[in-house]
């Protein structure tokens, strides 16, 4: 009789029933979960992977609004392959598209453009003159009761274009180089800004008046660009405002975006790397006092490696 109780007593006993209520209560439930999730994205992974850039463009053509511009966007994201890069079936049908949406939702056409521009050269015959085209679009599309209610149609708008801009760009085709330079004349910062990248991209000497005009613009990204454009053309110039991009202390003053403690972004980093890179590519020593109070004193360990490579530049230039 005293067996039978000790045995039960044991039974019950609560450090003995624990694990198993864990494995009831617990580990169960979180394994049904793990399973559900795992299954979720399996499939969501098989479909992603089932839809071919033909497929995207069938959506963007004869979809609904709503998903049109999503297509649009996963189209782009698949430009990363090196096979789709360089398909030039897609590349015609490509731009086919950009220009049928010319009507349609802005959005779509951004996505495309970033497409377009990532295409492995050359571009087809008719990218040029569709890009360009798309360059005189009326500022409203043709249903403005439809856009007007939707949030944010200016700004996608203007996204759309300069898009375009860093397309034309990307293309390093020297004959759109004068068609990007009255741009240059836009109220919009955001387009200046994209005209002076392109125009640096951009092969030839034509453009140099206009990326030194650039130099004195009241947007600092704008001074930024044309100063990194000038340096990796070799042209004077560009050393006062390379030497505002060295200093640390002005460009905290200029950027007002905060480094984002859940990523490794850093703006200002960037911008002081960007100038040291020009730095060297303009071989001026008049800058060289800069970079290596950055090798030896900035904080960021980024920037100095970065100097230090620029010092090492300068000095074979020398």
């Amino acid at each position: 009789m005293e067996k039978l109780i000790e045995r039960e007593r044991a039974t019950r006993n609560p450090l003995v029933a624990a694990p198993a209520l864990a494995v009831q209560f617990f580990l169960i439930p979180l394994a049904v979960v793990a399973v559900t999730v795992a299954v979720y994205f399996g499939f969501r992974s098989m479909l992603a992977d089932a839809r071919s850039p033909q497929d995207y463009l069938t959506e963007i053509r004869s979809g609904g609004m709503a998903r049109q511009w999503p297509a649009a966007y996963e189209l782009s994201q698949l430009m990363d392959d090196p096979k789709v890069r360089g398909d030039r079936d897609l590349a015609i049908a490509l731009v086919k598209t950009f220009d049928e949406a010319k009507d349609g939702d802005p959005r779509v056409r951004k996505y495309l453009a970033l497409a377009i521009g990532r295409l492995d050269p050359p571009l087809p015959a008719e990218a040029i003159s569709v890009l360009v085209k798309s360059l005189d679009l009326p500022e409203k599309p043709w249903a403005p009761d439809v856009w007007s209610r939707i949030n944010g149609w200016t700004a996608e708008m203007n996204e759309a274009h300069i898009s375009t801009i860093w397309a034309l760009g990307a293309s390093r085709d020297a004959q759109v180089v004068p068609r990007l330079q009255p741009l240059y004349a836009s109220p919009d910062a955001g387009v200046r800004k994209m005209v002076v990248y392109a125009l640096g991209a951009l092969p030839g000497d034509v453009q140099v008046v206009t990326l030194r005009t650039a130099l004195q613009d009241a947007a600092a990204d704008v001074r930024w660009n044309a100063a990194i454009a000038l340096a990796r053309k070799g042209r004077e110039g560009a050393a006062p405002v390379l030497r505002q991009m060295l200093d640390r202390q002005y460009v905290e003053q200029t950027v007002k975006r905060d480094v984002r403690q859940d990523s490794d972004e850093d703006p200002v980093a960037d911008v002081l790397i960007s100038g040291l890179r020009a730095a060297a590519a303009l071989k001026d020593e008049s800058l060289k006092g800069a970079v290596t109070t950055l090798s030896e004193q900035d904080r960021s360990m980024k920037v100095r490696q970065a100097a230090i490579e620029a010092l090492k530049l300068m000095d074979q230039h020398g």
